[in-house]
Parts: C-alpha cells; sequence; structure tokens
C-alpha cells in the first residue's frame, strides 16, 4: 500500500476504474434544487440534472464539500499512518479549496497537503491520476505537492459549449446575447488560464466547427504535447469525443487518450453537448 493516499473532489469526473484502480478517494459536491439537496454523482447523475433543468427551466445551485466532510474523508487514510495529497478544484471557482485548508489544519502538521488544481473536470482528473502513479512508485507526499504544483502550470484546459442556455440561465451572459447567440449558432470557446474560466473564441455554425478548432489549437502544441496521457471529456456528446480522440491518437501516438463523462456540478453550468481536452505541456 502507498504511503499517500490522494483525493480529489467530485469535480474531477474521475472514472470508477480510475478511482478503483489507483485508490482514489473522490469527495463530493452538492447539487441543490431548492430545498432539495443531493451528492454529486452518488445521489443524483447528470441526466437527472439535465431533465429538472429541462423541466423547470432553472439551474441548480452547486455547494461545496464541508469542512467536516473533508474531515470524515481523510482521518481513515491518516489513522492508518498514510499522508494524504487533496487535489482541489480550482480556488478561484468555489470555496472547496478553502474548506479543505480548514480540514487540513485538524490533523497532524504535515499528514494532510492540500493543493489548488487551478483547473477543473479533466484537468484535475489527469493530475490525480499521475499523482496516484507516482505514490504507486514510493513518491513521499512533499514530491508529490511539488510535481503537482509544477504540472498544474503546464496543464492546457480548453471546453466548446453547445448551447449559450445554461451560461444564460447561470448568469454568465445576457438574455440578448442568448437569443442572438442561439439565432446564429454561436458556440463559446472558453479555456482555463490560472484557475479562471476565460472566453477565447465564439464559433459561428455547425458544432463540428468548433470542435475541430479544439482539436487544431492542441495540434498547435503537438512538438511539446505530454504522450503519456491525454484526457477528452464531455456531456452527452459521446461521438464529438470518439472524433476527438481518433484524431489525437492518430496525431499524437499517445500511450494513453481517455474520454470521461463530465459530472452534475460541471454539466450544470456548461450544459449538454459540451465537450472538453485537457493534457500536459512538455
Amino acid at each position: 500500500m502507498p504511503t499517500v493516499k490522494i483525493f480529489t473532489d467530485s469535480t474531477s469526473d474521475l472514472p470508477g476504474y480510475w478511482q478503483d484502480r489507483y485508490d482514489i478517494g473522490v469527495i463530493p459536491l452538492y447539487v441543490v434544487f431548492g430545498n432539495d439537496t443531493r451528492r454529486d454523482g452518488i445521489e443524483i447523475t447528470p441526466d437527472d440534472v439535465y431533465r429538472q433543468v429541462a423541466a423547470e427551466g432553472a439551474l441548480p445551485k452547486t455547494a461545496a464539500p464541508s469542512p467536516a466532510d473533508f474531515i470524515r474523508a481523510f482521518a481513515p487514510a491518516v489513522e492508518q499512518g498514510r499522508d494524504v495529497v487533496y487535489l482541489s478544484l480550482s480556488s478561484s471557482l468555489s470555496s472547496t479549496y478553502q474548506n479543505a485548508l480548514i480540514a487540513a489544519g485538524e490533523f497532524p502538521e504535515g499528514r494532510v497537503h492540500v493543493v489548488d488544481s487551478e483547473s477543473l473536470c479533466g484537468g484535475i482528473a489527469l493530475l490525480a491520476v499521475r499523482a496516484a502513479r507516482a505514490a504507486e512508485n514510493g513518491a513521499g507526499a512533499a514530491s508529490i505537492v511539488s510535481a503537482l504544483e509544477d504540472e498544474r502550470r503546464r496543464l492546457s484546459t480548453e471546453f466548446v459549449v453547445d448551447t449559450l442556455d445554461y451560461l444564460y440561465m447561470g448568469g454568465r451572459c445576457s438574455g440578448m446575447a442568448n437569443f442572438i447567440g442561439s439565432l446564429l449558432k454561436i458556440r463559446p470557446v472558453l479555456r482555463l488560464v490560472e484557475g479562471k474560466i476565460l472566453p477565447i473564441g465564439r464559433i459561428r455554425g455547425k458544432k463540428e466547427k468548433a470542435v475541430e478548432q479544439m482539436l487544431n489549437h492542441a495540434l498547435e502544441n503537438l512538438d511539446v504535447i505530454d504522450r503519456e496521457l491525454i484526457i477528452v471529456a464531455h456531456t452527452q456528446a459521446p461521438e464529438d469525443a470518439e472524433f476527438l480522440r481518433r484524431a489525437l491518437q492518430e496525431s499524437t501516438g499517445a500511450r494513453e487518450i481517455a474520454v470521461i463523462e463530465a459530472g452534475c456540478v460541471i454539466g450544470s453550468h456548461c450544459g449538454p453537448h459540451t465537450v472538453g481536452l485537457m493534457f500536459l505541456k512538455s
């Protein structure tokens, strides 16, 4: 058993097979419709979210795990004599990171390490798998934390959002912009920059055009793409994800290109049929 246990939260959208294979703990955020609060990925699925949004015309709220949630998750590993490295959702997007820091302070000094991923979804998943592989190979907590702090600066995370509706309902674009964008079939292209989601472009026309542009953005970095692991993430867009996977495999010859489906928290902000691409630059 590795002396370090890796944790992340449900916004990593880490597939179950990776959770099991690498013994990665996943702490759920909360999805809140009115007075109904459910744990992301445990008590509610993305399909549930999209159906309820369609029925009610309003997005759920999302909430970070409490410090007590983190303490309950970390305690068994610490009691086993293991150190904990927790990789959080970007601190610019949620109080998740801050709550984990509060929890870490309840354990003996140096036993629980909290790292801000400055990312979300597959970006966190990629870093978490790399951290778990390092732990398997005998790396200590300090070494893993140092590697994560370096890797997060080299992480590329980009998304194409299929509809402006969720951005509008979430207050991220005006009603007129949503109306015009829907008429013109404008799809935002978003990128994570220093932990913040920034628009880097708008593609007018078919969604395939936007997905191809995202692929081209990635291939502009062909000489520096780390071939160990690339992640394609999506919300109810398996065909687009498979197109990206095959094109990237042909272009990069990567050792592993994983396709993952985003969960409730990510899906409630970007909506269905979103596609994302995450990789490290060497």
